[in-house]
Parts: C-alpha cells; structure tokens; sequence
C-alpha cells in the first residue's frame, strides 16, 4: 500500500493496531473471512457446515474458559485446518503472537509455503495485513497490527525460552515424545503460554500413531481411550467429548466407528465390497446408507464424558469443568473420507498382513483412516508350549518327511557353540505365496577341531577362533538328509548364520565367509543381521561398510548380509505358529516348544517374557523366514518351481541312494598364527 498523506498513515495504524478485537468466535471468524482456491477440490467461501464437528473445537480456541485443546481424528478430516481458521482469527479478529510447531523442518518450511502462503493469498482479507511494514519470510511473519506467527518444529531452542500465548502443534504423534530430554512437545510448548493467564491457548491435533501400551486393559468410562502414548494420552487427560450423531431408524444417539462397518463379505473384490459398506446402528440394528453421512453430521453433536444425549439431541448430567478440552473424532465421520474406501482399504491391508506378516500397513490404515490406536495382532494370545507340543507329528528322526522340497539351516552364534536348527520348506496349499515350515533337526556343535595336551576336542569359542567357524561347512552345509520314502537323501540349499553377537563374532564370520568365496561356496551361505527399526524392509541383502581401513577391516562394502527385520517377521511367524503351516516331530525336547512360547508382542515390538527364559528357536525360525524370502519363496510357482525345490525325483539337490555322495574341498586348518602374518 502506497500512502499519500500523513494523514492516511494516521488513519490506517487505527484502522489495524488501535481498533478494538472484532467479537467473533473462531468459526464465525473462518467463514467470515476464510476463501478456499483448491481447483479440481473447492473454491470459494469457507463453510462450517461441511466439517460441523469442528466448530465447537475452533470455538474452543478463542474460548478463555478453557487453556488447552486436543485433536484426535483421522486423515481427510480438516484437522489442520483449525489451525488456519485459528490463525485467519488472530490475524483479522484479535491478534497475538502464535507459534505453529510441525514434525520437522522439512515440514514446518511445506507448511509454510503450502498452507499459509495460500491463506494470504486466497483470503484477501488475511493478506491485508500483510502491509509495507510486514516481515514476511519462510519460518517467520509479521503483519500491520504488529504480531507475529512463527513456524518451527520440536526441538529445546524453538520450544523453551521465548513466551508465547497461543501454539498449536500438528501431526503431533509423528514428533519425538521426548524433545532433547526436557519433555514433550506438548508439555514444553505449554509452559510458553503460562504468563498469559485465561488468554493463553495451546493446542494440538493429531492421528493416533502409537500403539496401545496394554491390550487388556479395561475401560473405566464410556470414553477414556486405551492407554497409549501421545496424543490419546493428552485427549484422556482433558473432558474426553465424542461425536455421536443421530440413527434415521430409532433416532438414538451414537458413536460413528469402524466396528459398526459392516459389508456383503462374500465380495472378493474389496473395491467392490467397500461399495457395499453400510453403518448398522448399536441399539436398533438398522443400517444406514453412506449417502446419508452428511445429514447425520449436521445432527451430530458433541458429548463428553459422564454426559449422555437424548434423542432430541439435548445434553444430560452435569460434568466438572476440566481446563483441557479435548474431542476424539473416528474415521467413519470424517467429511472428505468415504466408507467404501475406509473398508476396502482395511480389507487389501488385512491380506497384507495375512500374506506377508507385515502389520506396518494395517496400523496405518488403523492409524488414519479409522482413527483409532493401533493393536498389536498377536498381543491378545499369550501361546503356551504345551499346546504347540500337542500339535506334533510322528516320523523317523533326521528324514526329509513328504512335501518338503528343500532345506534351509539356520544358525545362532553361542558364547561356546553354534545352535542349529534344519527346515523342510513345501509348497502351501491356501494363497499363493504361502509355503509350510517343517522342523527336520536341531542340534548343537559344541566340540572344536582343536585338541588339548591330552587330545580332547576343546569346547567352540566363535569369537575367539577363526578354524572353529569352519565346523559350519563340514557340519551343516556339507549335511544330508536321508528321504521318508527312502530313495535317496536331500542336502541343505542355504545356511545362514547370525553374524553379530560377542567381540570378535562379526570379524570371524566375514572372515569364513571370505574362506567360502575362494572355494566358491559363498552362494549357499548367508550371514544374517536383526534389523529393528520401524519401516524396515523384511529381509534384504545389504553390503555393510565398517568404515575401517587396512589390515583391521572387517568389512568394506563386499560381503552381503541379510538384514532382517524381526519384528515384521515374528508378527508373520505368530500367525504360522498357529495353523497346519508349521510342523514337528515328537521326538524334540520340550525345551524346543518352551522357546518358541518365549517372547510376547509389546508395544515396541517383541520382546522376552522374562530375562531368564531362552528364545533361541524362536530366533532361528525367523532366520529361517528370512532365509525363504531371500531364496523367493512367494514368487516360485510350484507347478513349475526351480530345480532346487522340485519333486524329489526331479530336484537337484537330492541324491538317489544309489549314487556316489559329491564331495566338496575341505578347508583348510587356519593357523592363527600365520592369519596374523599374513594380515602384518
């Protein structure tokens, strides 16, 4: 603006710093001076009765009644969009300084650019106050009436220090729950606002993203959510207000959540049995038809806890006032998400999990589309040994029963021995992709090469002794199985082997693995490494690089290792223990079915049930997963399967009894000594 006269300078610094706040409410404000240009979505004014159910949080905002606010709701739902609408009314209505806290820079700096570079833009009357004097750059702004908004993201510097009266967190359950060790985002962007008294607001919104920390926990009011970390934690903390809206049959009340979904399931195709998607009412049975979603949110209402609604809609009982408000909306209200793609959605991510184990896809359709914390698959079965043990089956020990096609070792490095276990994999008989796990043998190699002053074979110290490793060639790689039918014997097709553990593990296993190269054997071995972190692929051959140079090295870049990730492979392994997929025979020790009972599914992934139980066959059979999907065992048809998992009269790993056993160059004893030398 271009000011011609001291007089309209006078003029417009009382026009936009000395006029009084304009009284309206948050959401009066938004559709007011709120302009939407989204080509292809919506243009034009904004309009509350599209998301009804975030008036009464918006209202809450620019309420001194209450000096926090919590969110929770699923994708599509315009959560952020309070904040805009928020932001749009301290900006035009009643100014003061406000802080927008993202996940990251990364994010703080989209938004920015995004969301409200287009609000000055498309909202003319937001943009007016963007005026010759304004400072106006990615991560700070300051308008004509002299507040600012700061963009910024969790960390000490940008939450502590500095007092602010309004901040608003979003996507609050992606951030670190833990900001440099000085608390969580939430609490530390609260504390800013604490010299502003009743004019101080803080106020986050969210998805669930974590899980819940105890499944069988139970539920001491009608809405109190289940005990997780995060943003549930913050809504349980507040008056805990549900959207419920009206049934068209019996006109009582209710909740909207995923669990009143139902479907024709006889549809295969789960784009087709979305369409059929249907809300069936919890008191009368009746089902409603999704077209009428938009009518029920316009008579829906918002209901706290100790609160009940009648069915004309009136609010009963009477509740004590709590500082914090906080509203949990579920994924079937949400305005922009339809029913059909909730369900459809839910039912491909449910195959996943089935097919592959994987549960990463579900929880996050769980997460943001129901709107809802996410449980565990497995958490509410606690397996006991004795019943796995009533699951055996009768055959001679050490054969290759019927239906295995090949056999997969897998390994786990001891302090003093190498603990062993053999599979027979075989074709499945349900969905492609699937394939049965049975346990041929499990042995352990305690006894070396090496012998004492007296020639007794001394104990096996993997981490110490290059030579002991080579036990695993002559003893596991080298091994064969005679057939049930007794025609002929089936070798091992691949051997993995834990490759991390004690100091001195990890050197001595590149180190055999080198050995094995130079005989051109390294094909049917395979070094393996848990990989925990959330997202990992679930198996996938890396090439680590020490970083280390010269004769020290252990590795530079050149010797393949499977990493693993365990927690997505035991989720699938949980579901296999339980179905005709997996196999024993009778003859193993009850020590074999108390490791596989030894860990639970927590919240963070799997853990031992106790620090004094051993879980090393539990372990192993992972590997042994891992192992299959590195050999791609969800993609062999077993029609016409590869030579290596053919009927045993055709497979090339199989030797008819008759013919000579194949022998393979010995390796040779590694004097530590001259190794030594040979590295100087």
């Amino acid at each position: 603006m271009i000011y011609m006269t001291l007089g309209d300078i006078v003029c417009d610094a009382a026009d936009k710093m000395l006029r009084p706040p304009e009284r309206l409410t948050v959401s009066q404000a938004a559709q007011k001076y709120r302009k939407l240009n989204n080509p292809g979505s919506y243009i034009g004014d904004w309009k509350n009765e599209r998301v009804p159910y975030i008036v009464e949080v918006m209202d809450i905002l620019g309420s001194r009644e209450y000096r926090e606010c919590i969110f929770v709701g699923p994708s599509q739902s315009a959560k952020s969009e309070c904040i805009l609408n928020w932001l749009a009314y301290t900006v035009v209505c009643d100014p003061a300084d406000m802080l927008i806290v993202q996940m990251s820079l990364a994010q703080a700096r989209d938004f920015s650019m995004r969301r409200v570079d287009r609000l000055h833009r498309d909202s003319k009357d937001v943009g007016a106050m963007l005026g010759p004097t304004s400072e106006d750059n990615v991560f700070d702004t300051r308008y004509r009436n002299g507040m600012m908004v700061s963009l910024s993201w969790p960390s000490v510097n940008e939450l502590s220090s500095k007092p602010i009266g309004r901040v608003a967190l979003t996507d609050y359950d992606r951030m670190s729950l833990n900001v440099g060790g000085e608390g969580t985002p939430f609490a530390l962007a609260s504390a800013r606002t604490t010299t502003f008294g009743s004019f101080a607001m803080t106020f986050a919104e969210s998805s669930p993203g974590h899980e819940v920390v105890d499944p069988k926990y139970l539920q001491q009011t009608p809405h109190e959510a289940p005990p997780c970390e995060g943003i549930l934690s913050l809504y349980n903390g507040g008056d805990r207000r549900r959207w419920y809206w009206p049934c068209p049959h019996c006109h009582e009340y209710y909740e909207p959540a995923f669990k009143l979904l139902t479907w024709d399931a006889r549809i295969t195709n789960s784009t087709e049995a979305g369409e059929s998607a249907k809300m069936a009412c919890p008191h009368c049975g009746a089902l409603t038809d999704a077209g009428l979603k938009r009518e029920l949110n316009a008579a829906g209402r918002w209901v706290k806890d100790g609160q009940r609604i009648t069915k004309a809609g009136n609010l009963r009982g009477d509740v004590p006032h709590n500082p914090r408000a906080s509203f949990w909306l579920k994924g079937p209200a949400a305005a922009f998400a339809s029913w059909s793609n909730l369900v459809s959605a839910t039912i491909e991510a449910e195959k996943e999990w089935q097919q592959t184990g994987s549960q990463e896809t579900l929880k996050t359709v769980v997460n943001t589309k129901h709107g809802e914390p996410y449980v565990p698959r497995g958490d509410d079965v606690q397996r006991l040994p004795e019943d796995l043990k009533t699951r055996s089956l009768t055959w001679e020990p050490q054969t290759v029963p019927e239906g295995v096609r090949f056999l997969v070792a897998t390994t786990d490095v001891q302090k003093s021995n190498f603990e062993t276990t053999v599979y027979g994999i075989g074709p499945g008989t349900g969905e492609p992709g699937e394939y049965t796990i049975t346990v041929v043998d499990t042995f352990v190699i305690q006894k070396s090469e090496r012998v004492d002053e007296d020639g007794d074979k001394l104990w096996v110290k993997p981490a110490t002794y290059l030579e002991d490793w080579n036990l695993l060639e002559t003893q596991i790689m080298d091994r064969e199985y005679a057939l049930a039918d007794g025609s002929g014997f089936m070798g091992v097709k691949l051997t993995t082997c834990d490759s991390g553990g004690r100091d001195g593990v990890t050197g001595n296993a590149y180190n055999f693995w080198r050995a094995l190269r130079k005989r051109g054997r390294d094909g049917r071995f395979l070094l393996t490494k848990g990989e925990g972190r959330p997202g990992a692929p679930r198996a996938v051959v890396d090439y680590p690089d020490t970083g280390q140079k010269g004769k020290y090295a252990n590795a530079r870049g050149e010797i393949p290792v499977l990493f693993l990730n365990t927690n997505v492979l035991k989720d699938y392994l949980n579901g296999i223990l339980d179905s005709t997929r997996a196999t024993w025979p009778d003859w193993l020790p009850d020590t074999f079915f108390t490791q596989l009972c030894s860990e639970r599914r927590g919240p963070k992934g799997w853990e031992k049930i106790s620090s004094k139980v051993r879980n090393e066959q539990l372990d192993l059979i992972t590997y042994c997963l891992a192992a299959c999907l590195h050999l791609g065992i969800e993609r062999i048809d077993w029609k016409k399967p590869p030579a290596w998992a053919a009927e045993w009269s055709k497979n090339a790993l199989v030797r008819k009894k008759e013919e000579t056993p194949k022998t393979h160059e010995k390796p040779a004893r590694i004097s530590m000594a001259k190794f030594a030398q040979a590295l100087a």
